[in-house]
């Protein structure tokens, strides 16, 4: 499979801004694969030579009709596309997980609960309990 930056991106690395062309079958699948853990919108051109944007939900990869499922951003109603129509994927929406690791989330919390018992030691100290 081609991308624009010539390698797939590793576990630490975004896919934003990312296009797959991929070239087989198992590629395709490996490229929705990629496109359904994303957390962000998706844009595929397909064989047709049509553009959808979305965000994919789910994907069936089937011995004969494999497919995705997305909420269109510019369509009320998902759509049903098949893995054949693909041509391209490009990650075109904002990765909202990028740089949002446990190791993050712990240090913020452990901020913030730094930040709460220093309020609760001041106002123990001003009533005289400490």
């Amino acid at each position: 499979m081609t991308d624009t930056k010539n390698h797939i991106a590793s576990m630490t690395d975004s896919l934003e801004g990312r296009l797959f062309t991929p070239r087989s079958t198992a590629e395709i699948t490996e490229a929705v694969e990629l496109a359904f853990d994303y957390r962000g919108d998706v844009t595929l051109t397909l064989r047709s030579g049509e553009s959808v944007t979305g965000y994919i939900y789910n994907r069936h990869v089937g011995a004969t009709d494999s497919y995705l499922e997305l909420f269109s951003s510019d369509r009320p109603d998902a759509q049903r596309i098949p893995y054949s129509g693909i041509a391209t994927i490009a990650f075109t929406g904002e990765d909202t997980a990028n740089g949002k690791s446990w190791e993050t989330w712990v240090s913020k919390k452990e901020s913030e609960r730094r930040t709460e018992s220093a309020k609760i030691e001041a106002v123990t100290r001003t009533k005289g309990y400490l």
